[in-house]
């Protein structure tokens, strides 16, 4: 029986793990905090999985939240009038073929962990370093790291053909709340506020039921990025308000009431996106791969991280089924990697162009989109597979003729 080592039980590695252990293979789960940690702790992203990577967890037996969280049928998009009023420009609401969910994360990976220990994982809870991917080198036919910092984040280069960006081009703050006015619709909210950023309201499950999620993406040093680490969830919730009320004026009446879910539903941060090369090497000379935020770590303006990891886990685990008993020595890592990159590189490059001013294609694209239901679906659909609407997005000429 080929033993696996995973590195990292999140949206990548633990789907990755639990359909390893159901097609027969030995897997060990390494992560830093257990499920009941996870599960008290603070928020650790926000996210929405999209109906192609549903079918994902779907096939894995992973899609557990159905008749808990709110389905998501549409994607509502606003444009903010360019002129700092806090008024409306144009909207449309566009209909997604398969609904999305969103579901807290301390919610899903706990079930997650107990899932993978039900089905007979190794699950040993430590904060792995070089010293610790060395043992479970020696003794694992494949490593996999899908998450690590510092020196552990240093082994997979940065691919600088691909990372365009060496800074953080966007302050991210979110909270999840309770008390916020639903729309008749349930749709994810994504309104565009020139100069300054985006605003995106998640329909969610979080550990007391459905909220909403409630989150600024900031352009540094601009208006919005208003949110300092050390606030609590309460003084980030009144932030955030603050704004809506200013910037986006027609949703302030939907939040004024809004608090958090829990002490623990904020979180603030920064990061740049960085894509890195698929295959790592130890101190050792022996090779490891990386899976999801390890080595492909988008902004998450166009909310593809969760997507893109359980897109990238179910290549990984075909790749790994059809070799066999053949060594997954670095040029399989290198192939099995670059096949993940393409299947999600539509969606790099999205987020890459969202996170700099829209040229004015872009804008009159969106703006036809609010009279024309079928490009308003399109541009919804778009979010699901992003290969779709990029090209739109990239090519002034395409985007007059859609």
């Amino acid at each position: 029986m080929r033993h696996i080592t995973i590195v990292g039980g999140g949206q990548g590695g633990l789907p990755l793990a639990i359909g390893l252990l159901k097609a027969g293979y030995k897997v060990r789960l390494v992560q830093n905090r257990s499920a009941a940690d996870l599960a008290a702790g603070k928020v650790l992203s926000s996210q929405c999985v999209f109906g192609t990577a549903r079918t994902e967890e779907r096939k894995l037996g992973l899609d557990l939240w159905d008749q808990e969280a709110p389905s998501i049928v549409g994607m509502r998009i606003a444009v903010a009038a360019p002129d700092g009023s806090g008024n409306k420009a144009f909207g449309f609401v566009g209909n997604l073929a398969e609904p999305a969910q969103s579901v807290d994360q301390r919610v899903k990976f706990p079930r997650f962990i107990e899932l993978f220990a039900t089905l007979g994982g190794d699950l040993e809870i430590a904060e792995a370093g070089i010293p610790e991917l060395e043992r479970y080198a020696k003794d694992s036919d494949l490593v996999i790291v899908a998450a690590g910092k510092g020196a552990v984040s240093q082994l997979f280069e940065r691919d600088a053909a691909r990372s365009p960006y060496d800074k953080p081009m966007r302050a991210l703050s979110l909270v999840y709340t309770q008390s916020t006015k639903p729309y008749d619709r349930t749709c994810v909210t994504a309104t565009l506020i020139p100069g300054a950023g985006e605003l995106f309201m998640i329909p969610a499950l979080t550990t007391s039921g459905p909220c909403e999620i409630l989150f600024f993406e900031a352009g540094p040093g601009g208006p919005l990025d208003a949110f300092d680490p050390s606030m609590d969830a309460d003084a980030q919730l009144a932030a955030i308000k603050a704004l809506i009320k200013k910037f986006v004026s027609w949703e302030y009446d939907r939040v004024a009431d809004a608090a958090p879910t829990d002490a623990n539903a904020g979180l603030i941060g920064r990061f740049a996106p960085t894509i890195r090369k698929g295959t790592g090497h130890l101190p050792s000379g022996k090779p490891v791969l990386g899976l999801a935020d390890a080595v492909i770590l988008n902004d998450p303006i166009v909310g593809q991280g969760s997507n893109n990891a359980m897109k990238a886990a179910a290549i990984y685990l075909d790749a790994i089924i059809q070799r066999g008993n053949a060594p997954f020595d670095p040029a399989w890592m290198d192939a099995t990697f670059e096949a993940a990159f393409r299947r999600v590189e539509a969606s790099t490059n999205w987020s890459n162009m969202i996170l700099m001013p829209p040229p004015p294609h872009v804008v009159e694209l969106l703006a036809r989109a609010a009279g024309k239901q079928a490009l308003a679906d399109r541009v919804a659909q778009g979010f699901d597979e992003p290969a779709t609407i990029v090209p739109l997005f990239a090519d002034p000429a395409l985007a007059a003729a859609a």
